[in-house]
C-alpha cells in the first residue's frame, strides 16, 4: 500500500498556506459545535434548516481538515524554482502540442490539490503523462509521452516562468 501513496510537491509558501489553513479549520471546530447545539435546542430537527446548514458546514470542514491532513503528510516541499526556460515542479509552462502552435495551453507543473489560487490556470501534476515527460525541457524542445487514450502526443515547450503567487 505504501508505494499507492501520491506524493505531493509543494513550495514551502504553498505548504504554510495549507498549514494556516488547516489550523483555522480546527480551531473553527469549536464555533461550528456551538453552533449546533444552539440550532438543536430550537426544537424540531426535522425541519430546522439552521441545523442543518451548521451540520453540513461540519461536514464540509471536517472533510476539507482530512484531505489538508494527507496532502500535507505526504508533501514534500521544495523551493519554487528561479530558473527560466526549463520546465520544473513550481513552473508556470506555455506549450503547443503535436505541431500546431495554435493550441498554445499555459499551465502549472505542481499538485492539484495545493491550487495555484488562479482559477483559469490548469495544473497538472509532474507525475502524470504530461508532467513527467515535460521535466527538464527546455524552450523550443520537444517530448513525447502517452495520452490515458493511448495515443503518442508531442509537446512543445514555448516559455517557462517561475510560478508567482
Amino acid at each position: 500500500m505504501a508505494n499507492d501513496t501520491q506524493v505531493y510537491w509543494l513550495t514551502q509558501d504553498s505548504f504554510d498556506r495549507l498549514t494556516a489553513e488547516k489550523e483555522a479549520l480546527i480551531a473553527n471546530r469549536p464555533v461550528i459545535a456551538a453552533e449546533i447545539n444552539e440550532r438543536r435546542e430550537e426544537g424540531d430537527l426535522k425541519e430546522n434548516a439552521g441545523y442543518h446548514a451548521a451540520r453540513e458546514q461540519q461536514g464540509q470542514e471536517e472533510a476539507r481538515i482530512r484531505q489538508l491532513d494527507d496532502l500535507l503528510a505526504t508533501a514534500q516541499v521544495g523551493e519554487t524554482p528561479t530558473e527560466t526556460g526549463v520546465a520544473l515542479v513550481g513552473s508556470v509552462v506555455r506549450a503547443y502540442y503535436n505541431g500546431d502552435e495554435d493550441t498554445k495551453e499555459t499551465f502549472l507543473v505542481g499538485t492539484r490539490g495545493e491550487g495555484s489560487g488562479k482559477d483559469d490556470l490548469e495544473i497538472y501534476s509532474p507525475e502524470s503523462p504530461l508532467g513527467k515527460a515535460i521535466l527538464g525541457a527546455k524552450i523550443g524542445e520537444t517530448r513525447e509521452y502517452t495520452a490515458p487514450n493511448g495515443k503518442t502526443v508531442s509537446v512543445t515547450i514555448v516559455t517557462a516562468e517561475p510560478y508567482q503567487s
